[in-house]
């Protein structure tokens, strides 16, 4: 049974992992919503639709020509995400009537492991990193990447004609990933495009803000699909950048639309884990004297499905 991290926090059974998983829902706009399907071992395998078999008509008494389909043998693997938090025992005893210096550690912690799981959901290139897994960007390729023009599409433009051909690109992505809808998936872009899509929807209509029941979070929606900023690295740099080149333009970006699943029948994407995000306290170090927290988190990304998410190129936020 997959269970997202807003529920599964409702099960935690120690205050301590319960404030971790709670700050992951409040740092990720991934991990907040993605359903985490519990998998045996280090690895789920499962088998692709290729060919489907033929079907025929027949007449009385003729005989059916016998056919199967053909499946492609997967794998997901799961990888190892997560650190250690030191603080020395002087801090502990010195500055803790200011604030909880173990708490403090461990919430950066947390926000640094929740900023690398939401770029390597994008970007992560196992060719580039083998210790990670393979994003949105390198798994989807043909009809599932669209392109906006030659030249990229502004998003607000002439304020006229502009912003009902960019509506029409965002409906063509939504469209292209079967069953997306206001309940089980989400737009993604970086803060400069969605302020834009804020700007050209107050000219013509097209979204709203609204809280979210599952993560009580206030979000623009567009025809009640969330739109979301998944922010920066570590570094500071925006995961979907505003860098990207789209013909004469060096300053497009992509927007990415996704339907989450529960399992492999909902032909979506799914999030991989054995056992969810682990909290462990331990205590004061024999080889120094500090404190230790420890966060792990045994993940992996699934995309179930040749239609369970989109990519939009060529965004011009303009």
């Amino acid at each position: 049974m997959a269970l997202t991290l807003p529920e599964a926090a409702k099960l935690s059974t120690t205050d301590l992992q319960r404030g971790v998983v709670e700050t992951f829902i409040q740092e990720s706009p991934i991990l907040d919503r993605l359903p985490l399907m519990q998998v045996e071992g280090n690895a789920y395998g499962y088998n692709e639709e290729a060919t489907l078999p033929g079907v025929e008509f027949r007449a009385v008494n003729e005989s059916y020509a016998e056919s199967t389909g053909t499946v492609n043998q997967k794998t997901e693997n799961l990888v190892i995400l997560g650190g250690d938090a030191d603080v020395d025992r002087f801090i502990v005893k010195t500055r803790g009537n200011l604030n909880d210096q173990r708490a403090i550690q461990t919430r950066m912690k947390v926000k640094a492991a929740a900023y690398k799981f939401q770029d390597t959901f994008f970007n992560g290139d196992i060719a580039t990193n083998p210790k990670s897994f393979d994003g949105l960007r390198k798994r989807l390729t043909g009809a599932q990447v669209m392109s906006a023009g030659t030249n990229g599409t502004p998003i607000v433009g002439d304020g006229v004609k502009d912003p009902h051909a960019f509506f029409d690109l965002l409906d063509a992505l939504i469209g292209q990933v079967r069953g997306l809808n206001a309940s089980n998936g989400a737009l993604y872009a970086n803060r400069a495009v969605i302020a834009r899509i804020k700007s050209a929807g107050r000219r013509i209509g097209g979204y709203e803000m609204v809280k979210e029941s599952l993560t009580q979070k206030t979000v623009a929606t567009y025809n009640g699909i969330p739109i979301l900023d998944p922010g920066q690295n570590a570094a500071g740099a925006d995961i979907l950048p505003q860098t990207e080149t789209q013909g004469t333009a060096s300053d497009a970006s992509s927007i990415y639309a996704v339907r989450f699943g529960s399992d492999e029948g909902d032909q979506a994407v799914t999030g991989l884990t054995n056992g969810g995000i682990m909290v462990d306290d331990l205590g004061q170090l024999e080889s120094k004297p500090a404190y230790r927290t420890r966060i792990e988190f045994y993940c992996g990304l699934a995309v179930f499905g040749g239609r369970a998410a989109a990519r939009l190129t060529g965004v011009l936020a303009k």
